[in-house]
C-alpha cells in the first residue's frame, strides 16, 4: 500500500504556487470547458472568433488573450465553409491557427491525435472540438456517459474531468429566438460567475459586448503597489506583518491588515518576482518573519527607472 502523501496547513499557506494561466483573461483558464447553446444560436462564430483572437493575440469580448497556437476541430464543416467564415472575420491569415474536419473519437484515438499535435506545437493554448457529439464513442447521453467520455482528457489538459466533470461552462442564450441579442452565462472553478450581454454584429460576424462592466479596483493591487514603492526605496525588509504594515504607511494611506499580508504575498509571489521582489516567509523562535529583497536588474516594469512612483500610478499596472 502506498504511503499517503500529505502537506501541512502551514506549508500550503506559505508556499508560492504557480498562478492559474488564462488563455482568455478571466474567462478561459487551464482545463476543460463546455460552450453550450441552442442550435444555430451562433456558438461556432464565437468559437472561431476565440480561436482567431488567441492565435493573433487580440482581444475577444473586450478581454485580453494569451497568444499561442489554436486548434479548431470543425467536425460538422468543410474546409470551403471554414474558408468562407474566416474571410468574414479577417483578411489576414495567421500561421498559429489550425483546423481539422475529421478526427478519431474519444477513447478511439483522439487523445493520441491531440498529443501528437501538441508535440509539434509546444505553444498550443487551446483546442476547440465542434461538436462534442461528433467525437463521442456512443449515443448514450446519460450523466455517467458524459463523465466517462470527457474524463480521458485529463491526461491532455490537466482537467479534473458536461456539468460535474468540467472546469467551467459557457452557455449562450438568445434573449429572443432570432433577435441576435444574447447573454453568455459563465461559471467555473477558476473564473468568476458572470453574465455577459452580447449582440451579434452582422457586418463583423462577431459577438460583441453591449455592456462591458468596469473592473473593480483590486485591494491586492493597492497592497502590491504600496509594497513596490516602499521596497524600491529601501531594497530590503525583514520583520513581522505588523511591522511591514507600519512601514507601508509612509507610502500609502490605505489600511492593510496583518492577517492578510502573508496571504497577499504568497498569492502574488510570481507577480512580485516580475517586479524584482524576492519574498521569503521564515518561522523563527521569536515568530514568523517576512523577508523581502528588491533587485532592480530583475525588475521588468516600466517604473524601475522612475525616481518618483506613486501607488495610484502602479495600481493599474500591478
Amino acid at each position: 500500500m502506498k504511503k499517503l502523501i500529505t502537506r501541512s496547513c502551514e506549508e500550503i499557506m506559505t508556499t508560492v504556487y504557480k498562478p492559474i494561466e488564462f488563455v482568455i483573461d478571466g474567462l478561459l483558464a487551464q482545463g476543460l470547458y463546455i460552450l453550450a447553446g441552442a442550435p444555430k444560436v451562433g456558438k461556432s462564430w464565437l468559437a472561431l472568433d476565440m480561436c482567431l483572437s488567441i492565435a493573433k493575440g487580440e482581444k475577444i469580448l473586450g478581454l485580453k488573450t494569451s497568444q499561442g497556437t489554436a486548434l479548431y476541430l470543425c467536425l460538422e464543416d468543410s474546409y470551403a465553409r471554414i474558408q468562407n467564415r474566416l474571410y468574414e472575420l479577417t483578411d489576414e491569415p495567421t500561421e498559429m491557427l489550425y483546423f481539422s474536419v475529421m478526427s478519431d473519437p474519444i477513447g478511439g484515438g483522439l487523445e493520441e491525435q491531440i498529443e501528437g499535435f501538441v508535440s509539434e506545437h509546444r505553444d498550443l493554448k487551446i483546442v476547440f472540438i465542434d461538436t462534442l457529439q461528433m467525437v463521442r464513442g456512443s449515443t448514450d447521453s446519460s450523466y455517467g456517459s458524459d463523465y466517462k467520455d470527457i474524463d480521458p482528457f485529463n491526461m491532455i489538459s490537466g482537467s479534473t474531468g458536461i456539468s460535474g466533470c468540467v472546469d467551467g461552462s459557457l452557455v449562450l442564450i438568445e434573449n429572443k429566438r432570432g433577435s441576435r441579442n444574447a447573454k453568455l452565462y459563465c461559471v467555473g472553478r477558476d473564473i468568476e460567475n458572470a453574465e455577459i450581454n452580447l449582440q451579434f454584429d452582422s457586418d463583423l460576424k462577431k459577438w460583441v459586448v453591449t455592456d462591458e462592466p468596469s473592473a473593480p479596483k483590486s485591494k491586492d493591487n493597492i497592497f502590491l503597489a504600496a509594497l513596490y514603492v516602499y521596497i524600491k526605496k529601501k531594497v530590503d525588509f525583514s520583520g513581522t506583518a505588523s511591522e511591514l504594515i507600519e512601514k507601508l504607511k509612509s507610502v500609502s494611506d490605505e489600511t492593510f491588515y496583518p492577517n492578510r499580508v502573508t496571504r497577499d504575498l504568497v498569492r502574488n509571489g510570481y507577480t512580485l518576482r516580475k517586479y524584482g521582489i524576492d519574498f521569503q516567509y521564515k518561522r523563527t523562535r521569536n515568530g514568523r518573519l517576512i523577508i523581502l529583497h528588491y533587485d532592480r536588474e530583475r525588475d521588468s516594469s516600466d517604473s524601475k527607472n522612475t525616481s518618483e512612483v506613486t501607488v495610484n500610478k502602479l495600481t493599474s499596472k500591478v
